[in-house]
């Protein structure tokens, strides 16, 4: 929603340090996004949320209050915003928490402005975003725990199912995957919300790590 279309892409940041909120800020403005609101704690970004309704929450998960992945699910039930998540390695257990909450993306602190411009930019348009090391981390706590993101088998995906899934896994837009396929847009989200149902998933990253789970 940058660049050529009419309406800027709006973003609440979520974070409960200032000095970050004002380096995102400044940075998503210089790369066309409104940021139309901040918050300090997840109480706030439910709050804010809900009345600003943006395209992207960029929510931090360690925050006061109400913590990111409360604020992610909240928001997500609601559906008030699209969720990306800001993580970082020591997170193990928010990271599987936001997971099961419906976030969209997770991208780590440490990423350069460019990849975190792609990736909301992304989110604003649908899409799903992992970084591949968060994704690594995640799964490997879902081989761990007593209680997994996902409990029962994944049923079984007709062919073309499996094909659009393998699309997700790469990381292709819907676009990208109607290109590659050579089906419309609509055929595809159709297959995404099948795909998304059979696994049992609450958005295409739920989806995408229960694949790679499953092998």
């Amino acid at each position: 929603m940058t660049g050529g279309d009419r309406r800027r892409a709006t973003v609440l940041v979520a974070d409960d340090h200032g000095a970050i909120r004002e380096g995102l800020r400044i940075i998503l403005e210089a790369n066309g996004f409104e940021v139309v609101g901040e918050a300090a704690d997840g109480e706030v970004a439910v709050r804010n949320a809900a009345a600003l309704r943006p395209d992207v929450v960029l929510m931090d998960l360690r925050m006061p209050r109400t913590d990111g992945v409360v604020a992610t699910a909240r928001i997500v039930a609601d559906g008030s915003s699209d969720v990306l998540v800001l993580t970082s390695f020591d997170e193990d257990e928010l990271v599987t928490g936001a997971l099961e909450a419906g976030a969209v993306g997770f991208l780590l602190k440490t990423a350069d402005a460019a990849t975190l411009v792609d990736a909301v930019g992304r989110v604003a348009r649908g899409e799903g975003v992992l970084d591949p090391r968060v994704t690594r981390r995640a799964l490997g706590l879902i081989g761990r725990g007593a209680d997994p993101v996902v409990a029962p088998p994944v049923p079984g995906l007709t062919v073309r199912e499996a094909e659009v899934l393998d699309a997700m896994r790469d990381g292709f837009s819907n676009a990208q995957i109607a290109e590659q396929l050579r089906i419309t847009v609509p055929t595809v989200k159709s297959h995404v919300s099948s795909v998304l149902a059979k696994l049992g998933a609450r958005s295409r990253s739920h989806a995408v790590a229960i694949a790679r789970g499953h092998g």
